[in-house]
């Protein structure tokens, strides 16, 4: 028998977005390790918000959504407001009822960026680390680092002279024609008037220069979570201090450490700082044109083998950053803000390697 296409609107519903969502949904294990971190911030969100006035966003409603912008790549957020209005699986994961208003995405952004100055980000980095090591998935002996650059969100036609920023007019004021091919163009003597603290810089020879930050990574090699993330402005050396501050943490808990990494390590500033903290460099050796820093007292070790296979999934993490969490171009301007969203996006990047190294074994 066929049935009937009836769209007629009930004024009642009996079923809460609880009972929509499957069991086996993989938010509902991500939602758990969410509000175990969530509680440990409580005094911090105390220490933020005033005890009188109106009632602002939630925090813990705040970064719940922030969360499902990165899972599901909501590029914006009067996007995600948008889905938080009609879809049942975000309501759900955010903790909105049915009949509850969602936001403005104006008093959502003005709202996250009072978490900024608290510095929150970090702070639910650590708790989601201090579940993965709970659980066993932390080795806190063999790790990788690497950085990448961070496209920010400012043109090149913003990068202007420091001391005459004003570009040739056309007529156009609000998208001038600027030829600067043939310029000579530095950081020395130029920035963006979009973005200040973006720094023109290229991946390798040949390589487009672009506005840019830097992040760096360190990973645990057991199972492939980050455990430490920096965004730094970019610089001759900067890989290589963000590497070794990332690092610092480390060697003040951990007896002796090895860290993997790539050729671009390969410098006596690295491995040098490297053995001050009584680490043990594993880079991969870079002889062209030159000698290594490091030699067969190192690489005879059956774990420099080992390090050099793991430092490899360090770029899963990059990959996922730029392509999930849509941090390939940045959405946001300044070191600052940058830091806090390049954080959360690696907690929230651990959350679902939790998800799934847990979901395996059981």
């Amino acid at each position: 028998m066929r049935g009937e296409d009836r769209q007629q609107s009930h004024l009642f519903s009996y079923l809460s977005p609880e009972r929509r969502v499957p069991a086996d949904h993989p938010l509902r294990a991500i939602r758990v390790m969410v509000d175990a971190g969530l509680e440990q911030l409580g005094p911090r969100f105390a220490v933020l918000y005033s005890h009188t006035g109106r009632p602002s966003v939630p925090p813990e409603k705040l970064l719940r959504a922030l969360l499902l912008q990165v899972f599901y790549s909501v590029r914006s957020e009067a996007l995600l407001m948008e889905q938080l209005d009609y879809n049942l699986l975000f309501r759900w994961f955010v903790g909105l009822n049915m009949d509850e208003p969602v936001w403005d995405a104006t008093t959502f952004t003005k709202n996250r960026d009072r978490l900024l100055e608290g510095d929150i980000a970090r702070e639910f980095f650590t708790a989601i680390q201090d579940h993965a090591r709970s659980q066993g998935l932390l080795s806190d002996e063999h790790f990788t680092v690497d950085g990448t650059l961070l496209e920010a969100w400012a043109s090149q036609k913003s990068f202007q002279r420091k001391d005459d920023p004003t570009p040739p007019s056309d007529e156009d004021p609000g998208n001038p024609t600027v030829n600067f091919h043939g310029e000579r163009r530095s950081n020395a003597t130029h920035e963006s008037t979009t973005d200040p603290e973006a720094r023109l810089c290229r991946k390798g020879p040949g390589k487009e220069a672009k506005l840019a930050y830097l992040g760096n990574l360190l990973m645990d090699n057991r199972e492939g979570l980050a455990v430490a993330a920096q965004v730094s402005i970019t610089t001759g050396s900067a890989e290589t201090l963000g590497a070794l501050e990332l690092i610092e943490a480390l060697a003040q808990r951990a007896a002796r450490i090895t860290v993997g990494a790539d050729k671009a390590y390969d410098n006596e500033a690295f491995v040098e700082g490297m053995r001050f903290m009584e680490g043990t460099p594993h880079v991969a050796q870079n002889t062209k044109g030159r000698r290594s820093r490091i030699d067969v007292r190192t690489t005879r070790h059956a774990g420099y083998a080992i390090s050099q296979v793991k430092r490899k999934r360090i770029e899963e993490i990059f990959g996922w950053l730029k392509t999930v969490a849509l941090l390939r171009k940045l959405r946001h301007r300044g070191r600052a803000i940058v830091e806090w969203i390049f954080t959360f996006a690696v907690a929230a990047y651990n959350l679902v390697r939790i998800r799934n190294l847990t979901a395996a074994v059981t």
